[in-house]
């Protein structure tokens, strides 16, 4: 399976061009980018000021995401780099081309990573609670698309993280649920693999009492995370798996479709074939009239 990439490529390459022509006369540059969950990015010079390049991103769920720590941690990545935010936006950061840093691709990096930082918050904050073995606090809540929610808990013992899904088809749902299955396998293979469970229209017992949207295209995955997944050593790449899974799934079952209607196209247009090569010729009958004369009917 393809995974998806965590960082925006569009923003890495922009700055690059950006930072390697540094010195030269810089040209303008404006661009908006859609991402994944509704996510906006604006690219821009601000004031007009080609030295500048700024980066703001617009989450529709940034406020869940700030209760859990989310301008802290941005500011612990970014440091001098944040600015004040553009109106519109939730986060800018400020790049001065007459001054470009020494690390300048550490600094690329990072800028690409900006949604994936701010969804990190909300997970660190929990791995923290399991790693001091704490239990009691109150489950996160992150509403990440309009009908859709993840769910962050912490235990002495595991993290479970829970996401909703809407399937906008009812092929979705049958094709999701190989793929659950498949990952509930996967789990033989790898036994260092977090377990993963799936729900089909009812919520799991993890969100009982909870206002969990119920119905016959609501799905439920959930991930439990052990310690050896939330330890600060592997919390980053589980960090950058997992914040994207909603994505990836939806992305993986697009692609199936594409590719089961690509060979129902290409079989049908065998079947054709067939039928054409076993189609009859025609048959040439010469006739005679009463007076001898000859003549073909068809």
């Amino acid at each position: 399976m393809i995974i998806l990439e965590f960082n925006n490529r569009i923003i890495e390459e922009a700055l690059t061009l950006k930072f390697n022509n540094a010195g030269n006369k810089p040209d303008s540059i404006d661009i908006t980018i859609a991402d994944f969950d509704g996510v906006l990015y604006h690219i821009s010079n601000p004031n007009g000021d080609r030295n500048k390049v700024m980066i703001s991103i617009s989450l529709k769920f940034y406020k869940d995401l700030q209760k859990h720590g989310a301008d802290e941690l941005l500011k612990r990545e970014y440091g001098n780099f944040l600015t004040t935010t553009e109106q519109g936006f939730d986060v800018s950061l400020l790049y001065d081309l007459e001054n470009v840093p020494t690390n300048k691709e550490e600094v690329i990096k990072k800028a690409g990573l900006l949604k994936r930082n701010c969804f990190a918050s909300v997970f660190e904050k929990y791995f923290e609670y399991q790693e001091k073995e704490e239990s009691g606090h109150e489950r996160a809540v992150i509403h990440y698309r309009d009908d859709e929610t993840m769910y962050v808990e912490a235990q002495s013992d595991r993290v479970t993280v829970i996401f909703s899904t809407v399937f906008k088809d009812d092929d979705d749902v049958i094709i999701g649920k190989v793929f659950m299955q498949e990952f509930k396998e996967g789990r033989r293979g790898s036994h260092t693999a977090p377990q993963v469970l799936f729900s089909h229209k009812e919520p799991p017992m993890e969100l009982t009492g909870s206002d969990a949207a119920v119905g016959d295209n609501i799905g439920y995955i959930t991930f439990v995370l052990e310690p050896r997944h939330t330890k600060k050593k592997a919390r980053d790449s589980t960090i950058d798996h997992i914040h994207i899974f909603r994505d990836y799934l939806h992305y993986h079952i697009k692609c199936s479709k594409a590719y089961i209607h690509s060979r129902m196209r290409a079989k049908t247009s065998d079947f054709l074939k067939v039928l054409n090569r076993a189609r009859p010729e025609a048959q040439v009958k010469e006739k005679k009239t009463i007076t001898g004369k000859t003549f073909v009917r068809n």
